[in-house]
């Protein structure tokens, strides 16, 4: 998972590094417990999956601009949110799961795939969120519904790795599309 999560394309790092020097604001007040407004502008989530026929799994990863991440789930969950410094790192992860179930969807070779969330980790100012299928010996169409953070901005880009076999394809869908296929 490690080896899928490391694999950036070059022109996705160049927006990442702008975006998170170039633009990035101040974490959470320690006292206000507020965010200011994202001063990015980059409304970006990649979606890396990878296909391990030893392990016959799809190992998956979301990366998500941190800040507007906590935005969708305050949005959604009617919650506090504090995904950098969290009081209860449980909770937090189970509102990432619950987002990430009701956002993506995979079918694997016209099959639906049933996730298992493995949790979080937060890294500069991006929030993963780790889930992983099973049982899927073979993978040679990969069909990627998301919508994740169109709830929010009407100009975001999700874009998407796909690794079967040590073959890399890749995607990106604007915000309204939903749908990317992957043929291998």
């Amino acid at each position: 998972m490690a080896a899928c999560i490391n694999k950036w394309s070059v022109a996705l790092h160049s927006i990442w590094v702008l975006a998170l020097f170039a633009f990035h604001h101040p974490p959470v007040s320690p006292t206000t417990e507020k965010r200011p407004p994202a001063l990015h502008p980059f409304h970006v989530s990649v979606i890396e999956v990878n296909h391990s026929s030893t392990d016959k799994t799809l190992e998956i990863s979301c990366k998500i601009f941190t800040d507007d991440f906590e935005r969708a789930l305050i949005k959604n969950y009617k919650t506090k949110v504090d995904l950098l410094h969290p009081t209860n790192k449980a909770v937090m992860d189970t509102l990432i799961k619950k987002y990430i179930a009701s956002h993506l969807s995979i079918k694997v070779n016209g099959k639906p795939t049933v996730f298992t969330y493995l949790g979080s980790e937060n890294e500069d100012a991006a929030t993963y969120g780790y889930i992983e299928a099973m049982q899927v010996p073979t993978a040679s169409k990969i069909e990627i519904t998301t919508t994740l953070m169109y709830d929010l901005f009407d100009d975001q880009v999700n874009i998407m790795h796909v690794i079967v076999g040590g073959q890399r394809k890749s995607n990106k869908l604007n915000y309204p599309d939903k749908v990317a296929t992957f043929s291998f």
